[in-house]
């Protein structure tokens, strides 16, 4: 809104405006006013969750040491969606279709996790929605994300071919172009892009969620990912970054600087709240709606093959669990580790909450300088 008055309406007559045309100038104030929406109303979201009283339930088989955090605000990731939303519309050109399709499957993810933590809150219990539900209503917003890149592709803004990294040579097409000849069958030319973006969505989402199990875990790993696609949203629509790195250059991407910028404030400004020993929780609403961002941005710039680097210390986390259950189930009952996900088996290992967070944000950085590493290693 402000980019639409003050550059695209206001600057023929006031020059000094054109300052607002810099895609570097809106992410850094679109950053700030994320971060000053936080700070200033989260003391009343806060405050209105603690009235509603709108707490945490803790699950009864986690470590013992979390049961004190019973009763604590949760749902602060509301106030996570509007510190991102609104900057996102007052700095970024939103005639992009980019822009609408990221804000919207956030918004969609933030939706499926608000139900959940809803029906937590109504029943005072640590059960929401049935995991089967949960997984569905992603599957269905992630693949609504995948038809909308389709249209977009139509128009000859998107491409549906899959960057690897490391080998700048090979991109293989998701759209199978020979099947779109075939009488009455034409559709399923798109499916495997449409799973493929559907798995890596829901599967983004769902890992930010198994990693919000400490005080500032999760939302710490969440600033260092987005500053991770601030910068490859950025050189991604740079021409000369673009050619330098042998990227495939997308133009309209780059506006998505402006909402991983909002994406660090916002996260920022929650973490003041959030940190050990936290205020608020972000609860489903906040973990789900910054995974659905995060999954989102990296298949609109064509690096969801980075995901486990940008964010690696989600899929740790979603991974643990995965192998937790698996060895369960097939091994008779033994267990890889203590507990997981991955942050509580260091915590019976004897690890402090502060150390465990502060290492595997630490780890964090060391997977986001690693996916930076990758641009230029093709």
């Amino acid at each position: 809104m402000l980019y639409w008055l003050l550059y695209q309406k206001l600057f023929p007559y006031f020059r000094l405006f054109r300052i607002f045309r810099y895609l570097t100038f809106r992410t850094v104030f679109a950053s700030l006013t994320a971060l000053l929406i936080g700070l200033l109303i989260g003391p009343y979201v806060i405050e209105r969750l603690r009235e509603f009283q709108i707490g945490q339930y803790i699950r009864e088989e986690g470590p013992q040491s979390h049961q004190k955090k019973s009763g604590t605000p949760t749902m602060g990731g509301v106030l996570i969606c509007i510190s991102i939303l609104v900057p996102t519309l007052l700095w970024s050109d939103l005639s992009n279709p980019f822009v609408w399709v990221v804000m919207l499957s956030t918004l969609a993810f933030g939706g499926i996790g608000f139900a959940d933590d809803y029906i937590k809150v109504v029943h005072r219990r640590n059960l929401g929605l049935t995991p089967r539900a949960k997984l569905a209503l992603q599957m269905l917003a992630s693949g609504s994300v995948a038809i909308a890149l389709l249209v977009i592709a139509q128009h000859g803004n998107f491409s549906t071919r899959l960057l690897f990294p490391f080998f700048k040579r090979f991109r293989p097409e998701l759209v199978w172009q020979w099947m779109g000849h075939v009488p009455h069958m034409h559709w399923l030319a798109y499916l495997p892009f449409v799973v493929f973006v559907m798995l890596v969505i829901s599967f983004s989402s769902n890992a930010v969620n198994l990693t919000d199990g400490l005080d500032g875990l999760a939302i710490g790993c969440t600033i260092i990912a987005a500053g991770a696609l601030t910068v490859l949203t950025y050189v991604s629509g740079h021409v000369v970054f673009s050619d330098y790195l042998e990227l495939q250059r997308m133009p309209l991407v780059s506006e998505l600087a402006i909402f991983c910028g909002a994406m660090v404030g916002a996260s920022i400004g929650f973490l003041w709240y959030n940190a050990h020993p936290a205020e608020v929780f972000m609860g489903d609403v906040g973990s789900l709606a910054l995974g659905g961002a995060i999954g989102t941005v990296a298949v609109v710039i064509k690096q969801e093959l980075l995901l486990p680097f940008i964010g690696g210390v989600f899929i740790l986390e979603a991974v643990s669990v995965m192998l937790q259950v698996g060895s369960y189930k097939l091994r008779n009952g033994k267990r890889i580790f203590k507990m997981a996900p991955l942050h509580h088996h260091f915590e019976l290992l004897g690890w402090s909450e502060s150390k465990v967070i502060a290492r595997f944000w630490i780890l964090a950085l060391i997977f986001a300088l690693l996916a930076l590493t990758t641009l230029k290693l093709r």
